[in-house]
């Protein structure tokens, strides 16, 4: 008998963010996504097959202790990357949203046309396209 695979999808990413309501109205702008949930510490978005879940940084401790809380001026430790069909045009919609680039667009070696942008509290997203 078989074991089914318990790991074979993200249902929910939990993002620490400093101040709730500018990471909301960032999220809700730039990606153009509705409220799924949200309380006073929490607003989660449905990004299809998984939830994206911010969560007030005040409140992270107690979901991860005995883990520390990092800091985003420490730096990016990972990166979101989401696929598309058209980077430059994304590129376009995001400065026509207010939202800066930190690269790109640029041509890949390994055959992928990326850019990427930072949300308010240091997250990486990149757009990518398979060329």
């Amino acid at each position: 008998m078989a074991t089914e695979n318990w790991a074979n999808k993200i249902t929910e990413i939990t993002l620490f963010v400093k101040e709730l309501h500018r990471s909301k109205a960032f999220y809700q702008e730039t990606f153009n996504l509705a409220i799924f949930y949200e309380d006073e510490v929490c607003a989660v978005f449905d990004y299809g097959n998984t939830c994206i879940n911010l969560l007030k940084q005040s409140q992270a401790r107690e979901l991860i202790e005995p883990a520390q809380v990092g800091r985003g001026s420490e730096g990016a430790r990972f990166q979101f990357t989401i696929q598309v069909p058209d980077v430059d045009r994304v590129c376009e919609e995001l400065e026509m949203r207010g939202v800066q680039l930190l690269n790109g667009p640029i041509t890949r070696p390994w055959g992928r046309r990326t850019a990427c942008f930072a949300d308010p509290d240091g997250h990486v997203w990149e757009i990518a396209q398979v060329l």
